[in-house]
């Protein structure tokens, strides 16, 4: 018999996907593909379900011949190893970013003579209600809380982006390019103590009361999907810091990062251009373990960040820091720099990673920005957070736009740089 191949990313089966599977029948021998854990968070989304579940799903399906794994979104591995006479897709992927798997596909086959067949996607009421109901599992504080541990250990590094809104998190939870024959995307996103101020007016020195900054939270998770870290400055008093501990758990955060500075907050990129005092290993290892005293999980982070390097205090006192917060309980280490070169930044994980091979490490590269995330998780990291690329890009457009309409005194001019507002309200998913 013709062999027929297809390859499913999804933690239920609904009539659309069982469409496939028939018409896949009339050809041949029907082979399903199933995306590994590792290639479904590149792909769209992180499982819901484990892997060996997913796998026994799609064994259930009556006229499922045999099932493989599938370990990258584009298809080169598992044609050049099955050769399927047919590939079955729906047709919902002829435009956008999956557009580049449909050319791969289309490529690879017509190099010997197979075949592409696409069927009308089916998207219904009940299809509709069953992507609803698994995104919104997706949102539940149980499985989002989780994520970002299970991220580490699946990416080679990950990609946070700077959120501040409903809106900036859809921006991190939906954007999707199609990059070197791959696809890439946000893993989680990042709750930014100087961002959240900013789109409020406010000045970065923790004025914004917490109880204000986790409406900001709820905001995001309201409407996303993807893992959350917040930026929690210095952690204020350990008193205060371990309710803020308990809250983030319980609303379903990822891991909230404490930077080793005690009295009036200043921004680090100031460095010593402003009075900045950094808090003693001492205290800061007391303040860490109370908080990992309080949690009722293993699964949230607290993540202690050094600031050594920004207050130039030396590579050896922020190592010595380093070792002292990962013994006091510290899940992560951050280490910051405003150097416009990454030279101490790699120093650090690299002199970091000879004694400790797991701790993950996590880098903001906002001054050292030359740098790329492949070459910084070739010295060890683990995470690196785009920490206000998106309230700083949003700024001078906004302003540019309130000028021109001042200047022409309509909005004519400005019109061509203006995103419609249905692809706006696009991204706002209906219930």
């Amino acid at each position: 018999m013709k062999k027929v191949y297809t390859c499913f990313c999804t933690d239920m089966i609904h009539e659309g996907h069982l469409n496939i599977i028939h018409e896949a029948m009339k050809y041949g021998e029907v082979i399903v593909g199933v995306l590994s854990d590792e290639a479904m968070v590149r792909f769209n989304r992180f499982p819901g379900v484990e892997f060996e579940e997913r796998v026994n799903l799609i064994k259930g399906i009556e006229g499922v011949s045999s099932v493989v794994v599938q370990d990258e979104i584009m298809y080169d591995n598992i044609i050049q190893k099955l050769h399927p006479d047919y590939v079955i897709h729906g047709d919902n992927w002829k435009e956008g970013p999956m557009k580049g798997i449909r050319d791969n596909v289309k490529e690879l086959l017509a190099a010997y003579g197979g075949q592409l067949i696409e069927v009308p996607y089916t998207y219904n009421t009940n299809t509709r209600r069953m992507d609803i109901r698994m995104r919104e599992k997706l949102r539940m504080p149980e499985y989002r809380r989780k994520r970002l541990k299970q991220l580490i250990k699946l990416c080679p590094i990950v990609k946070v982006l700077e959120v501040h809104s409903g809106l900036t998190g859809l921006i991190a939870e939906k954007t999707v390019v199609a990059n070197e024959g791959e696809l890439d995307q946000f893993d989680a996103m990042w709750i930014s103590s100087l961002c959240d101020s900013t789109a409020k007016g406010k000045p970065d020195i923790e004025l914004v009361d917490i109880t204000s900054r986790f409406r900001t939270i709820d905001d995001v998770m309201e409407v996303t999907t993807k893992p959350i870290i917040f930026d929690g400055d210095t952690g204020g008093l350990t008193e205060h810091f371990v309710y803020t501990v308990r809250s983030l758990e319980r609303m379903g955060v990822s891991a909230v990062i404490i930077e080793d500075k005690t009295g009036l907050k200043k921004n680090s990129l100031f460095g010593t251009e402003v009075v900045q005092t950094q808090d003693t290993i001492e205290n800061f290892c007391k303040k860490i373990a109370a908080g990992k005293a309080i949690q009722l999980t293993d699964e949230f982070m607290i993540i202690a960040r050094i600031e050594s390097l920004i207050l130039e205090q030396g590579m050896e006192d922020a190592l010595n820091r380093a070792r002292a917060y990962v013994a006091a309980g510290a899940d992560g280490i951050m280490i910051h720099s405003r150097k416009k070169e990454p030279d101490e930044i790699l120093e650090f994980c690299d002199l970091f990673r000879k004694d400790d091979k797991n701790t993950p490490l996590v880098v903001v590269p906002s001054s050292f920005n030359s740098i790329t995330e492949g070459e910084l998780a070739m010295h060890g990291v683990n995470i690196v957070i785009y920490a206000n690329q998106l309230t700083r890009s949003a700024f001078p457009a906004m302003e540019q736009t309130a000028k021109d309409i001042l200047r022409y005194h309509r909005a004519k001019e400005v019109d061509g740089r203006l995103m419609p507002i249905k692809e706006i309200i696009t991204l706002i998913d209906e219930l």
